[in-house]
């Protein structure tokens, strides 16, 4: 059985609307965690570019955080996701499932993979599973959260143009 972290979060608004602002908007709703930093220089701005999850170092630097493996505007987003710290070939994956309710979308965020990831890591910063899985997976509830926020006040503003 895989380590893994899920949870899941309703926004009032359509799964296209959300996926959309969850590719083009993440540089301004995510907010990074520093006990989960990418690299010792994050934190940067995440950005979708081409065809990967990247973070743009102050620097100026790019940081792969993961390869796209899935894009299915409106249902599905799959990616790699992985520090600075593991080692060569290690990843996780993040799956982002879009699904319609009748309030709007749930968004289901599953973030796999963690049993590959060496318990010694310094990524887990000496947290048994249960305990770094559930800091985590406390860090991607405020970050739907943050998603959600930025989502409907986009949908607020869009309502209003045009109305003068």
């Amino acid at each position: 059985m895989s380590s893994k972290i899920l949870v899941a979060l309703r926004v009032a608004a359509p799964p296209e609307v959300v996926f959309d602002a969850f590719v083009d908007d993440i540089a301004l709703w995510w907010r990074p965690n520093a006990l989960f930093s990418f690299t010792p220089r994050s934190p940067g701005v995440m950005a979708f570019q081409d065809g990967r999850l990247v973070e743009r170092l102050p620097s100026g630097k790019v940081f792969e955080v993961g390869v796209v493996r899935a894009w299915e505007r409106g249902a599905r987003l799959v990616f790699g996701w992985r520090q600075a710290s593991f080692a060569p070939g290690v990843e996780t994956e993040v799956e982002v499932r879009f699904e319609a309710v009748e309030t709007g979308t749930r968004v289901t965020v599953e973030h796999r993979g963690w049993d590959a990831v060496p318990a010694d890591n310094v990524a887990r910063h000496g947290f048994p599973d249960a305990v770094f899985l559930h800091r985590h997976g406390e860090w991607w509830r405020a970050l739907l959260a943050g998603l959600a926020t930025w989502t409907n006040s986009r949908q607020l503003g869009s309502a209003g143009e045009g109305d003068a």
